[in-house]
């Protein structure tokens, strides 16, 4: 029997968001948790079941406070923007090593 392994909970949070956030953006993309976990290092089932019990819980009959709707909304469009930032971020840098590349020649 494999050794058991323990993930931090840093870990843990970051992957669960990474597959909700790729189903969130594209919900017909096929094997989301195995490239996750692939690329996080976290065996794809232990993923899998990590995932299942956020949406459980994502997905829970609670009961809100009033203004639920507009806490939910403005927490999506907070997601939206860090996406925004994160793609800006990398094009930036993208821009730059080209600039950097022109600069020598």
């Amino acid at each position: 029997m494999p050794a058991q392994r323990r993930y931090p909970p840093e870990v843990m949070e970051r992957a669960v968001r990474m597959v909700l956030d790729i189903r969130a953006q594209d919900p017909d993309r096929v094997g989301v948790v195995g490239a996750v976990g692939d690329l996080m290092k976290v065996h794809p089932e232990v993923l899998r079941h990590w995932v299942k019990k956020a949406d459980a819980s994502r997905h829970a009959p609670s009961a809100e406070a009033p203004g639920g709707d507009r806490l939910h909304e403005l927490e999506r469009e907070i997601r939206d923007l860090r996406r925004a930032n994160a793609v800006l971020r990398a094009a930036t840098l993208m821009f730059a090593s080209e600039l950097e590349v022109a600069q020598l020649r």
